[in-house]
């Protein structure tokens, strides 16, 4: 398992890139909106698989769940993912929401692979048994915020990703 703080800062990179997906299927809304709410959804996305977990009804504030069952189920989230991307190609807004949460999502999920424990894609755990918890925490940061600059750039940008530029600093 990731840490808080990289699911955190992974949640932001999702949030990116839900956003420029958002933007890019022009499901965007009024001044943007529904694309900063894709964002906000997609940062609390990148938290969610853990927090449902927990029973926020009682006092004692227990897991609910067991940890890494239901809530960190891959098929699930990617079927969230798939629905609300097809309902934001018939620009229903509201989708925007639901997208950005299952980006947030399945960026957790994908910061958790790495771990021992694993993830249940589609019916037992898998693990790609790179790390422990809380190893490599900047290596699992830096990939999704690349992944980020990739995705935003080739939507705001117009595919320019940083490497094109450096086709421009030839001297010659």
């Amino acid at each position: 398992m990731a840490s808080n703080k990289a699911h955190h800062a992974t949640g932001f990179a999702a949030g990116v890139i839900a956003a420029a997906i958002v933007a890019r299927s022009s499901a965007n809304g009024p001044f943007h909106v529904w694309v900063l709410l894709s964002f906000i959804a997609a940062v609390a996305g990148g938290t969610a698989p853990d927090w449902l977990e927990v029973a926020w009804w009682s006092r004692k504030r227990r897991l609910w769940i067991t940890h890494r069952t239901v809530t960190h189920w891959g098929i699930g989230w990617i079927a969230l993912l798939v629905f609300s991307y097809r309902e934001l190609a018939h620009h229903q807004p509201l989708a925007a929401l639901a997208f950005g949460f299952a980006c947030g999502g399945l960026m957790h999920l994908l910061a958790d692979w790495p771990n021992p424990l694993g993830v249940p894609w589609i019916a037992g755990r898998h693990s790609l048994n790179w790390w422990n918890s809380g190893h490599c925490d900047l290596l699992v940061v830096g990939a999704s915020w690349i992944a980020a600059w990739f995705v935003a750039g080739h939507v705001w940008l117009h595919g320019v990703h940083g490497f094109g530029v450096l086709q421009h600093l030839r001297v010659g």
